[in-house]
């Protein structure tokens, strides 16, 4: 089995800053994009950022410029650093990935569980 666990979520002023954490453990033999979403209070679950297994980045227009996204392959972890947060980046955030298990042919999404970020004074 897979699993994504998730930390880094919480309270923060406008403009100030958080770094998300979601670690990957299991029986996992590669893994391709990993990425960030996040869904607010009555809104559909949207991209925040991902990042390939060779560096590429994507961000969202809302976060580009205030966010970062990077990963470390070796400990099958990503990380989001959020700067310049405002109170519409409020939401859970919810990290992913496409996981190759070991002696399976294919990539398959995982997902962690969710982790809260507010932004408020």
């Amino acid at each position: 089995q897979v699993q994504l666990v998730e930390s880094g979520g919480g309270l923060v002023q406008p403009g100030g800053s958080l770094r998300l954490s979601c670690a990957a453990s299991g029986t996992i033999f590669s893994i391709n994009v990993m990425g960030w979403y996040r869904q607010a209070p009555g809104k559909q679950r949207e991209l925040v950022a991902r990042v390939g297994s060779d560096g590429t980045t994507t961000y969202a227009n809302s976060v580009q410029g205030r966010f970062t996204i990077f990963r470390d392959n070796a400990k099958n972890t990503e990380f989001l650093q959020m700067d310049s947060l405002r109170p519409e980046d409020t939401a859970v955030y919810y990290c992913h990935a496409d996981v190759k298990r070991y002696r399976s042919d294919v990539y398959m999404n995982y997902w962690g569980q969710g982790t809260q970020v507010t932004v408020s004074s």
